[in-house]
């Protein structure tokens, strides 16, 4: 039995990792210093979680893939130019902060409304995707609180792989500790997904997938909704960036418990 799938995947933007950060205090809270000239891509979690729709796409006939994002429309319109190439899906922007300062309920606030908000949704047929976490901040709580807002009881995080059973159930690979899965058996949608790294490799730009694409994403960003993210109640006491320190020493024939033992130690110091 072959499903037609309506996928929403929340995919926000992020400086280029390549480029040096530098955290500075700012009228409206902290902030990135000389944060609006910083290249942009799409944050590389959230990345895999679009190619992956994409490909559950193109397995069944008649599914739909929308990239819901919540960022600044003139970077957004800059990263849109490289991502468009890549897979066919269909544009909802949302004109706001993609900042790693601003609250993730919030943002997951501003998602859910815009996913409940989309034409034609079929919840029975609805799957949103994104990434288990994101380079801009580490909390990995906003599609939990995503599914919650749109009443989704079925989350699965730190996914691997997603395969779709003759039933039309899913079997969900999950990222468990000590480097093991845990596989989860879901009897279809509604779900909500957080991707990790998949199985998949980064498509090939495509110039055809890119002006199909192109042609809805300008009308997509002209009509991008303002959104305000007050953080009332937010407050950093400091910002800065994570202390480097290298110390290398070369030992021989050094054994595990000596060489934890040093590790352990080196913690404590710091």
């Amino acid at each position: 039995m072959s499903t037609a799938y309506q996928i929403a995947v929340c995919a926000g933007i992020v400086p280029d990792p390549l480029q040096t950060l530098e955290p500075v205090a700012g009228p409206a809270g902290p902030a990135l210093k000389n944060e609006m000239m910083l290249p942009a891509v799409l944050d590389p979690w959230a990345a895999h979680a679009l190619y992956e729709a994409a490909n559950l796409a193109r397995q069944h006939a008649g599914s739909k893939v929308w990239l819901v994002s919540l960022s600044p429309k003139a970077k957004l319109q800059q990263v849109m130019m490289t991502v468009a190439q890549k897979v066919p899906f269909e544009l909802l922007a949302l004109d706001g902060p993609a900042s790693g300062f601003t609250d993730p309920a919030e943002t997951a606030a501003a998602l859910a409304e815009a996913i409940a908000g989309l034409s034609g949704l079929d919840r029975s047929r609805l799957l949103v995707f994104g990434g288990w976490e994101s380079a801009s901040r580490g909390a990995g709580v906003t599609l939990q609180v995503v599914a919650e807002l749109l009443g989704i009881p079925d989350v699965f995080l730190g996914v691997d792989e997603l395969k779709v059973t003759p039933e039309g159930a899913f079997e969900v690979l999950e990222r468990v500790e000590g480097g093991k899965h845990q596989v989860s058996r879901c009897a279809g949608p509604p779900a909500v997904l957080g991707w990790a790294t998949g199985n998949l490799p980064e498509p090939k730009n495509n110039p055809q997938v890119g002006m199909v694409n192109m042609r809805a994403v300008m009308p997509a960003l002209q009509k991008a909704r303002p959104v305000k993210l007050a953080g009332e109640g937010l407050t950093f006491k400091s910002v800065s960036l994570p202390r480097q320190l290298r110390e290398t020493r070369i030992v021989k024939d050094a054994s595990p418990d000596d060489i934890a033992r040093e590790i352990v130690d080196w913690i404590n110091q710091s």
